[in-house]
């Protein structure tokens, strides 16, 4: 598998299942998809998401009437409690080559990763579905060593931007900027104010 960031604004995602994981998955793809998730039930999380809820009992339905649901998705994801009917949704969407995953079964072609991010950047962690709790694990490190990661970003920017203006040498730019980012005084500063951390980082290394 290959790691990627996809813009997801205006595709169509799929849920099947309205449990506590449907409602995670319905979570990670609504802020950008418009997210359908089929169910007979659904958990209260979905109350404050942004999604179209289809009261449906798949195990009901036939294979021809779920693939009118799903036409046209960009992702599918089976998160029903029947193992079963997860791995028979798979099959359906690798024959239409809808791009699948599966909460519960035999492995889709995409996984959903744990993530953490910011203002400026994004980290997708994944143990491709051998330990969700060590994915957890090492969100939770990066969360506590890298509170003050949007803030060096924004710094990096400030710092580039300068540099170019007069550093006509590539490599020197990069080793300063590279020299900042490993300096743990600046990093303290940045934990109080950043405007005060970008002049510090000048007064050092201009």
């Amino acid at each position: 598998m290959i790691p990627l960031m996809l813009d997801l604004s205006d595709k169509r995602v799929v849920i099947f299942g309205g449990g506590e994981v449907g409602a995670r998955k319905a979570a990670f793809f609504s802020h950008e998809a418009k997210v359908l998730v089929i169910s007979t039930s659904f958990v209260p999380e979905f109350d404050a998401l942004n999604v179209n809820l289809l009261n449906m009992d798949v195990s009901l339905g036939p294979d021809e009437e779920l693939s009118r649901l799903i036409e046209g998705a960009f992702i599918v994801i089976g998160a029903t409690s029947d193992k079963k009917q997860n791995n028979r949704i798979g099959k359906i969407c690798r024959d239409l080559g809808i791009h699948f995953n599966n909460a519960d079964g035999k492995p889709g072609d995409i996984i959903v990763p744990s993530v953490i991010g910011g203002e400026h950047y994004l980290i997708g962690i994944s143990t491709m579905g051998n330990s969700p709790a060590v994915s957890r694990y090492i969100r939770m490190i990066l969360e506590k060593e890298c509170a003050g990661l949007d803030d060096m970003i924004v710094l990096q920017e400030e710092l580039r931007s300068v540099l170019k203006k007069i550093e006509p040498d590539q490599k020197k730019r990069v080793s300063i900027l590279r020299d900042v980012l490993n300096d743990s005084e600046i990093w303290e500063i940045l934990e109080e104010n950043l405007e005060l951390a970008i002049m510090k980082a000048e007064e050092k290394y201009f």
